[in-house]
């Protein structure tokens, strides 16, 4: 690592401008000046950069964030969804929210909203590092710091007119349901790659649930969760397409 040779007061003065152009940014996407900019810049520390936090004993990123930003984007799009669809069922409505906050569809928003140019990470990873949820990441840790910063109805009404009616067409999402089992194995057939899936169950005769693992040659890969062996297997793929970039 290159040790600065700036002046403290050159490296004080470029510093005040980054926060200036952090929160114009900001203003930008959320539609209101940011009154802990801080936050926000916490948002956008990848993991790959995360600092050593001496004070509270662990490395600072935006994990914490997402992991907030990721239980409120989950409720507020579960309760649009909700009134959208008086008369849809849980399963419906639980795979219409699980493909609007997938990390496909995440990444996707992150880079319409801009953020790729807000994230600091490690350079070094760029490659690698991009063809993960690194950008879908970033918004959820957003969502965190707009819930911490603004509130909860600020918040919402960001989620709900900036993210879900904006760049989603909810009716497209209905009727886009793509086999992502055959994805998955025609990516395996391209690749070389021997794959299979291995069902487990669980639960009583009536209330079973069942778990599909994806092995890809022999290696476990990707785990998924359904009521019934098809929607597992799906899940799991769905899963796999998503970490290898897959549409």
């Amino acid at each position: 690592m290159k040790t600065s040779v700036l002046s403290p007061i050159i490296e004080f003065f470029m510093g005040d401008e980054r926060e200036q152009k952090l929160r114009k940014a900001i203003e930008n996407i959320i539609g209101e000046k940011p009154s802990n900019a801080a936050l926000y810049r916490l948002a956008f520390m990848h993991s790959s950069v995360s600092k050593e936090t001496v004070a509270k004993g662990y490395k600072e990123s935006n994990e914490r964030l997402e992991f907030l930003g990721d239980s409120v984007l989950g409720m507020i799009t579960a309760e649009f969804l909700f009134k959208k669809f008086p008369f849809k069922d849980e399963g419906f409505l639980t795979e219409i929210r699980s493909r609007i906050v997938s990390r496909e569809s995440l990444n996707v928003v992150a880079r319409k909203l801009g953020l790729e140019q807000l994230i600091e990470y490690d350079g070094n990873r760029k490659t690698v590092l991009t063809r993960t949820s690194m950008y879908g990441d970033a918004l959820e840790a957003l969502i965190g710091a707009i819930y911490i910063d603004k509130g909860f109805r600020f918040t919402k009404t960001f989620i709900t007119k900036k993210i879900l009616t904006q760049y989603f067409d909810i009716d497209a999402v209905v009727n886009n349901n793509p086999n992502f089992k055959s994805l998955i194995i025609e990516w395996a057939q391209k690749e070389g790659k021997q794959l299979r899936f291995e069902i487990s169950e669980q639960g009583t005769m009536h209330n079973k649930e069942f778990s599909a693992q994806i092995f890809v040659n022999d290696a476990a890969f990707s785990l998924g969760q359904g009521y019934s062996k098809k929607k597992a297997e799906q899940t799991a793929a769905m899963k796999a397409c998503e970490e290898l970039g897959l549409k």
